[in-house]
């Protein structure tokens, strides 16, 4: 699970993007969010998908569409976000007789700690590492009437 932290990480820092830059109700694009990550758009796609599926994240098509929390951020555990993202990662193999005997029971119970923690947090949490990071969020476009 989260030691194998390639989509289990994926899936929070991109739940983490999603949480701030979007504002309320707005949206951010797949390619917004790759590239702040640093990462191909390819990439994170099975990621958005499996949060999307899962109803973490609300997907909206078409010119202006984008992604946005499909909950409250208060509401968004990290561990649910890891499990989402994680689906369909393959199991690592142990086949050797001491890696199954000693191994993984330890990763058992690694991955058993880290579970507790992740479901103790959610996104909001992060959200506030984030503000006492010092982390301004982006302002919202100002609003512009013409008459």
């Amino acid at each position: 699970m989260l030691l194998r932290r390639d989509r289990a990480m994926t899936g929070i820092a991109i739940m983490l993007d999603v949480a701030f830059n979007a504002g309320h109700g707005a949206v951010v694009s797949a390619g917004e969010i790759a590239e702040r990550l640093g990462q191909a758009r390819r990439g994170i796609e099975p990621v958005l998908q499996a949060l999307t599926r899962a109803g973490l994240l609300e997907s909206l098509r078409g010119p202006r569409g984008g992604y946005r929390l499909g909950k409250p951020r208060r509401e968004l555990r990290l561990s649910d976000i890891v499990a989402a993202a994680a689906d369909g990662d393959p199991a690592p193999d142990a086949t050797g007789r001491l890696q199954a005997a000693v191994l993984v029971p330890f990763w058992e119970e690694l991955e058993a700690l880290c579970r507790a923690r992740l479901e103790e947090n959610t996104i909001d949490d992060l959200m506030k590492r984030a503000v006492r990071a010092g982390l301004q969020r982006p302002a919202a476009a100002p609003v512009n009437f013409a008459i």
